[in-house]
């Protein structure tokens, strides 16, 4: 196996990108909040959401003592809106079960709403300086390629975990900047359609590269398309209430510019069901 340590942290050292998560002192509900909002979304959409929640909810007390409501209409054009109720359930579980301080052990942290592998070692990690493998698609990438010799990764599982774990160097600081630079690599180099193997820190040792870039073809589920979609249609109900005064509107009010109303509808069921929308004497609503 390549000894990927040194010219992975040496480049990430002078390469990686100034985020805010990775400003000294950024504090473990910033790192958690950050987290929860990165999943499956750019990382320039997530950065002014990420400011405007902290700003509003410095810590998670704050956000617990807020709605559900006020979490979703905050959440905005993020997607995925669960993820808003996921972290204020979290928020709350915080307050009432840890004093309102972000855990720093992964199994605590495993035990909030919408926390799983990636996140709980995420925070441990980033926040908190443990040693764990934290693995994300971009890193997943990378270890397909630069020590299997694969042109893309299969789809997750739990050996990914184990795979990381075999790479991280021994000393704690150097294995949350090893977390970090791999997925810093898959991020801005290791890309997955258009590798820029001329500027990697590790091309020398990449086992892709020495068998000649083989296409070893790609078993990842695709993601469904967006436009037209019920997800699609999810996100107008939510932006519908979220500009209504009092964010509650009469039901056939709601997106009712939505040119397929039996899909409206059951974008409407779907966020009942999900606990993002309230049905109360024939309104819809955020949650309370």
């Amino acid at each position: 196996m390549p000894d990927l340590t040194a010219p992975l942290l040496d480049w990430y050292r002078r390469e990686a990108r100034a985020l805010p998560w990775r400003a000294p002192g950024f504090g473990a509900w910033g790192v958690l909040v950050s987290e929860f909002m990165l999943q499956q979304t750019p990382v320039a959409r997530v950065i002014p959401r990420l400011e405007e929640w902290l700003a509003a909810w410095p810590e998670p007390a704050a956000l617990a003592a807020a709605s559900p409501a006020e979490a979703v209409r905050r959440w905005a054009n993020l997607g995925y809106p669960r993820r808003a109720i996921w972290l204020h359930r979290a928020a709350v579980e915080i307050r009432d079960r840890h004093a309102g301080v972000v855990p720093n052990d992964v199994d605590a942290l495993l035990a909030l709403t919408g926390i799983g592998d990636y996140t709980a070692r995420a925070v441990a990690v980033f926040a908190y300086g443990g040693r764990h493998p934290v693995v994300d698609t971009n890193t997943r990438r990378v270890i397909a390629r630069a020590v299997e010799g694969r042109s893309q990764p299969g789809p997750p599982s739990r050996a990914d975990l184990a795979a990381m774990a075999a790479l991280l160097p021994e000393d704690d600081r150097d294995a949350a900047v090893f977390n970090a630079a791999a997925m810093e690599l898959g991020a801005l180099v290791c890309t997955a359609r258009s590798p820029r193997c001329d500027a990697c820190p590790i091309a020398h040792i990449c086992a892709w590269r020495a068998a000649g870039f083989p296409d070893t073809g790609d078993t990842r589920r695709r993601q469904a398309r967006y436009e037209g979609s019920d997800r699609q249609a999810r996100g107008a109900v939510l932006r519908s209430l979220r500009d209504a005064p009092r964010h509650a509107l009469p039901q056939a009010e709601v997106a009712a510019d939505w040119p397929d109303a039996r899909q409206r509808d059951r974008a409407i069921d779907s966020l009942i069901a999900d606990g993002l929308v309230e049905a109360i004497d024939g309104e819809l609503r955020l949650p309370r």
